[in-house]
């Protein structure tokens, strides 16, 4: 695609996007619903697509090019084609994000000041090989009165295809505009969308540390990156050693492909001689390779030896690195030093110890004594994610279409002028907060 065809998709979404920004909610949730209908009816269409880009990968994956675990979370069955359509529905049924009143206040007699929800526009997201990610992101989207531009991975180019002919196909006869949808597919096609700011108004990137900085060094857009997820376990001198082993096996093993899959476990070494032989045994029953600190490899036979690059790598796969601290500010310390600002987690039963991990580990989301897996668009309750943010701009930690609005500011006056408020006789200010809706 050249340059003028992506300033052309950019347009086209713009023009969209000044209309889709006042259709009613129930148009939009009604186009969402049919969305799902769309893809449940074209099952078989996406998974014929979708085996012709794993059998792709599987050869690249024989050549060492691609990770089993990109493999995995690229996979498509029947069951996850009916989670894809549940997860659209489930964000036509959210609040409308849109119109909400977020703040009224009387600034005088007869002049009222409203501050209101508002859609951003434009967003253009690149993301990853994982194909329900077209549509959660569409979906998100259009609920919040965006128009969306997107780039998946090319490794999942037959499956986007197809999903995203199936969001066209759901919209086309419905009263949302032409266009609010586009989808771009080559490396070319993002760096010419990087320099369309007139047009887009939001970049959400899906990928490395090392692209998302890519993107926000070559850009004017604002940028929400979603970066590795480098998560971390701490379990507390003071845990429940049976929900310690629980959360920190869950946190790895229920989908280690996941950006909030644990990384790093770290073990207070009140308890390391009681912890490590027992989750390193059911780590290995379940294939996974632990690579351990001296005090760890003292502890427990047959761990691989950790490396300094290890702290700060996510693996995406069935390895975690572990390593013994003396106690909560040693935990502390390595979170904030090796970690990606993702998700972590203590397990303790010392209330002051957790707040002092919650309060003190710089990341989005911080749990106590729950798996790392919980950090989700849709366990928040959010219906899905567009991602999530690992910056401390607009939106932080999962994304959903509260993080797709801005807001505008209108004044009901009836003649008001500002020069009565100055000089001799001056009108004052009321500045009075009240109950109503814009």
């Amino acid at each position: 695609m050249t340059e003028a065809d992506a300033r052309r998709k950019a347009e086209a979404a713009e023009e969209a996007a000044l209309e889709l920004a006042n259709v009613d909610d129930s148009v939009r949730s009604d186009a969402l619903e049919a969305a799902a209908d769309e893809i449940r009816s074209r099952e078989s269409e996406i998974l014929e697509a979708n085996a012709e880009d794993v059998e792709e990968a599987e050869k690249l994956l024989e050549e060492g090019e691609y990770t089993q675990a990109l493999v995995d979370r690229l996979k498509l069955d029947s069951e996850k084609v009916e989670g894809i359509a549940s997860m659209v529905e489930s964000v036509a049924g959210q609040e409308d994000p849109v119109g909400e009143t977020l703040q009224a206040r009387e600034l005088d007699e007869g002049l009222d000041l409203y501050k209101v929800s508002v859609p951003i526009g434009v967003v253009g997201s690149v993301f990853e090989s994982r194909p329900d990610a077209l549509p959660q992101i569409a979906s998100l989207c259009l609920k919040s009165g965006n128009a969306a531009i997107l780039k998946g991975g090319s490794e999942a180019e037959n499956s986007n295809r197809v999903l995203y002919e199936a969001l066209n196909e759901a919209t086309s006869d419905l009263e949302v505009p032409d266009g609010w949808v586009q989808m771009v597919e080559s490396r070319e096609d993002v760096e010419a969308l990087l320099d369309l700011d007139e047009h887009v108004d939001l970049l959400m990137p899906r990928g490395s540390t090392a692209f998302v900085q890519h993107v926000q060094d070559n850009t004017k857009i604002p940028v929400l990156g979603h970066t590795e997820g480098v998560c971390h376990v701490y379990v507390d001198g003071d845990a429940d050693l049976e929900m310690a082993e629980e959360v920190a096996f869950d946190a790895k093993v229920d989908y280690p492909a996941a950006c909030n899959a644990v990384e790093t476990l770290l073990v207070a070494e009140k308890v390391a001689d009681d912890f490590l032989p027992k989750i390193v045994e059911r780590y290995g029953e379940a294939g996974v390779e632990v690579r351990g600190d001296e005090a760890t490899q003292a502890i427990v036979d047959d761990v691989v030896e950790v490396s300094e690059e290890d702290w700060s790598t996510e693996y995406g796969d069935l390895v975690v690195s572990v390593r013994v601290v003396e106690d909560v500010e040693e935990a502390v310390d390595h979170v904030n030093t090796y970690g990606s600002k993702h998700t972590d987690s203590i397990v303790t039963e010392d209330d002051a110890k957790a707040r002092r991990f919650l309060e003190a580990v710089d990341s989005a989301s911080v749990f106590h004594n729950a798996s790392t897996r919980f950090s989700d668009g849709y366990r928040y309750g959010l219906g899905a994610e567009v991602g999530i943010s690992t910056g401390k701009t607009h939106a932080r930690g999962p994304v959903g279409v509260e993080g797709l609005t801005t807001y505008k500011w209108y004044i009901e006056g009836d003649g008001h002028v500002a020069g009565s408020y100055r000089g001799e006789g001056a009108r004052e200010f009321t500045h009075r907060e009240f109950d109503g809706d814009w």
